[in-house]
């Protein structure tokens, strides 16, 4: 029972995802008030009705009281869960308990980061958005909401079944020899040659990284390109993994399958689904997301109705077409939240994927609008507050230096092919009124004149990089054949290590006990720093179950794989047994982050038969420990903590490094599973010597 909504000020649906249950639920009760014989309307218009009263109450307390409700629970204990961002209404809905507050308003933020990503600047404008998330195409609208959806159940998934999505950073497949030997290829061969090839169409590789399922096996950017954020990083994994999804079906192996680095053991531990391209027929391509349709119309008339979007199928991925995608860069002129790139996804075995991330040439003008929209945006709330006349004339940047700078870039669109004449005329009549004596100047009747200019420079925004006619969309692609090349050079790197590394994906760091330590079970974890530290885990660790050690300022996590499937047996039991150490395992992480946001860094809590442990801190450069300081509170109806819909900890580490002024602080968090009978004393030693542990002897960053 799941639904997640969003919608207009006006009560338009501008996208749903909602799953069968909630649907066949929606549709009963709608069915018992239709008269006999007429047939049911489609889902889209079922699911307007519903939420219409709420949308439209959502709106009214909004203009008459300032405010809004955040959530609500109704008599059958459904959740609803609300948040507005600008003129769009993000609704979660869930009904059969398993997801709190805090999991609906997290699935809130992700869905919104993720259309950012897809859309850009375009979501700064609310009139824009709405046409780019609701096209008039019937067909173009059901393919968008399609794929919306897919990500969406791609990233439900991946927090349900992976620890880097539940703690939201990056994990690294573990293997210093080939992953240094993979970061020098990519860096020497692949990107070289690439950025020095006639083929690229002006583009240049700034990223380019292996994936095996959702770990990191190699990251390499270039000496120009900005820093790639967690936040953003972990979006395109769940690109990547929506458009070539991992054999999720297949067993963990036994260790012995891993012992050869070689890549010669076994061929049995692994059966290839068919290709991606034929994913449209194949029935085992995601069975733990659901196979049955979004979609399903009791009537057969309806269902084949115009607005049915079940009989649409969304067409495979093509590798040689790249996704255009906006992420973060930091450039000397500033930041900049929403530089478009071009992703290039490509697959080279089932599990196996290279991403290149590519500059286009016209990469500018997206820094040109930025520029601008933060321009006006400071004014409009200079002018809201009342601060207006002379004290604007004199406010940085200086208004008449954006007048300038803003007629020579509309001057510049008139060699382009882009549409400007709405832009021009919407300029000229605000500097009329702003700038001209006979004018209004600079106050509030200026606001509306803001907020027009503001929807024509994303308007040129979105003409530049999302629409398909587009006359940047001909030239800036890196051509197939050199795409191809690309894929062959890496599939060729790898051959011998494939069968290797998508069992290693699984087995990752592993708390089993091997054929050659008879007396002992031997826990190998492998170093951010890309060395080997391996201890008896029975004889340093007594009764230690798992842990999780993140390192927050860069977005990396190192854990023990958690083996739940019932061929497998580990420390963690086997089947049921295991799967009921994994939902402890989640558990605490959400507890951990209620605690968190109250203002806790230390959580201690015993379980039942468990004892959990959380610990939050900050060093130096050095490695030494800081001392701990007040860790802000944040209201319930808070952005989730975490780093992929909105960076928590980035925000933290500011505001703990205003009493360390001239220090790199770095932020660390440690959480262990401990057997009961355990004494504390001990359980607490654990943790001091495994935090240690885990991060010497050097901590070279991992992108």
């Amino acid at each position: 029972m799941k639904c997640l909504l969003i919608a207009s000020e006006s009560a338009e649906v501008l996208f749903h995802w909602t799953d069968l249950q909630f649907q066949q639920n929606v549709q009963e009760q709608y069915g018992s008030s239709q008269e006999e014989g007429e047939g049911l309307p489609a889902f889209e218009d079922i699911i307007s009705t519903l939420f219409a009263p709420i949308i439209i109450s959502c709106s009214t307390m909004m203009d008459r009281q300032g405010d809004g409700y955040t959530s609500f629970t109704t008599e059958n204990n459904h959740i609803y869960v609300l948040h507005q961002f600008d003129e769009c209404l993000y609704i979660a809905v869930n009904g059969d308990g398993e997801e709190k507050e805090d999991d609906l308003r997290r699935k809130i933020y992700v869905m919104k980061k993720m259309i950012e990503v897809m859309f850009g600047m375009v979501t700064l404008s609310g009139n824009l958005l709405r046409r780019e998330l609701r096209p008039q195409d019937t067909e173009q609208r059901a393919k968008l909401w399609k794929h919306l959806q897919s990500l969406l159940e791609t990233y439900s998934h991946l927090r349900e079944n992976d620890q880097s999505f539940l703690v939201e950073a990056v994990e690294r497949l573990i293997h210093p020899t080939l992953c240094e030997q993979c970061i020098e290829f990519l860096e020497r061969r692949l990107v070289q040659q690439l950025n020095s090839s006639g083929e690229r169409a002006r583009e240049e590789v700034l990223h380019a990284f292996i994936l095996v399922h959702t770990k990191l096996l190699a990251f390499y950017s270039s000496r120009n390109a900005s820093t790639l954020t967690t936040s953003d990083l972990l979006a395109l994994i769940i690109m990547a993994q929506n458009m070539y999804p991992s054999n999720i079906d297949h067993d963990d192996q036994s260790p012995e399958d891993v012992e050869s680095t070689s890549g010669s053991g076994p061929e049995s531990f692994y059966t290839p689904e068919p290709s991606p391209s034929s994913r449209g027929s194949s029935s085992s391509e995601r069975p733990c997301r659901g196979n049955t349709p979004v979609f399903e119309f009791v009537d057969p008339d309806i269902q084949m109705a115009e607005d049915s979007l079940q009989t649409l199928e969304v067409c495979p991925p093509d590798p040689s077409t790249p996704r255009r995608v906006f992420l973060e860069v930091s450039l000397k002129d500033g930041l900049c939240p929403m530089m478009p790139h071009s992703m290039y996804c490509l697959p080279l075995w089932p599990g196996i994927t290279l991403v290149l991330l590519t500059k286009i040439p016209t990469g500018g003008v997206a820094m040109s609008v930025y520029k601008f929209l933060e321009a006006f945006a400071k004014l409009e709330n200079r002018l809201r507050e009342g601060q207006g006349g002379s004290a604007v004339v004199r406010s940085q940047p200086n208004v008449h230096d954006i007048r300038s700078k803003l007629d020579k870039f509309i001057k510049a669109l008139e060699s382009s092919e882009l549409q400007h004449a709405q832009l021009r005329n919407v300029w000229t009549e605000f500097k009329n009124r702003a700038f001209t004596r006979g004018g209004s100047g600079f106050n509030k009747d200026l606001i509306p004149w803001c907020k027009n200019m503001k929807t024509q420079l994303c308007g040129i925004y979105r003409q530049c990089f999302l629409t398909d006619s587009a006359p940047v969309d001909i030239s800036q692609r890196l051509s197939p054949a050199l795409q191809e090349r690309a894929q062959a050079m890496v599939q060729e790197k790898l051959m011998d290590w494939k069968d290797f590394l998508l069992v290693k994906s699984k087995r990752n760091i592993t708390m089993v006990s091997y054929p050659f330590s008879k007396n002992y079970p031997v826990i190998y974890l492998g170093c951010m720093n890309l060395n080997f530290i391996h201890f008896t885990y029975l004889e340093d660790f007594p009764g230690l179950i798992h842990f999780i050690c993140v390192d927050r300022s860069r977005g990396q996590m190192i854990a023990p794989s958690l083996s739940i499937t019932e061929r497998t047996t580990s420390e963690l039991g086997k089947g049921p047994v295991a799967h009921y150490i994994k939902n402890k395992v989640w558990g605490l992480v959400r507890t951990t982050r209620h605690y968190l946001q109250k203002g806790y860094s230390t959580v201690t809590l015993r379980d039942g038969d468990f004892f959990f442990c959380y610990f939050l801190w900050f060093e130096n450069e050095t490695g030494y420990k800081l001392e701990a300081g007040d860790i802000p509170i944040l209201p319930d109806d808070s952005a989730p903590i975490g780093m992929l819909a909105w960076d928590y900890y980035k925000k933290l580490l500011r505001y703990y490094s205003k009493n360390h002024q001239g220090e790199a602080v770095k932020c660390y968090e440690l959480m262990t599973v401990h057997l009961g009978v355990i004494p504390t004393e001990i359980i607490l030693q654990h943790c001091r010597q495994l935090a240690s542990k885990l991060w010497e002897p050097s901590r070279n960053p991992l992108l």
